[in-house]
């Protein structure tokens, strides 16, 4: 089983918003850490592609 498929019970927080660098910040939070990542605005929407593109192929009946 790949990591991204394994369940648990950790919980967090993710906040996303522009940085006063020109960035856009993707910041995760929770108990155990805290992890600001910083994008360029050309991979940030190359992220949001991403994003889309799985929530649109997981939107899909099981096969």
């Amino acid at each position: 089983m790949s990591k991204i498929d394994r369940q648990t019970e950790d919980e967090g927080s993710l906040q996303i918003g522009p940085t006063d660098k020109g960035m856009v910040r993707i910041f995760v939070t929770s108990e155990r850490f805290d992890l600001p990542m910083d994008f360029t605005p050309d991979e940030a929407l190359e992220i949001a592609r991403e994003i889309t593109e799985a929530a649109n192929t997981a939107s899909q009946p099981a096969k």
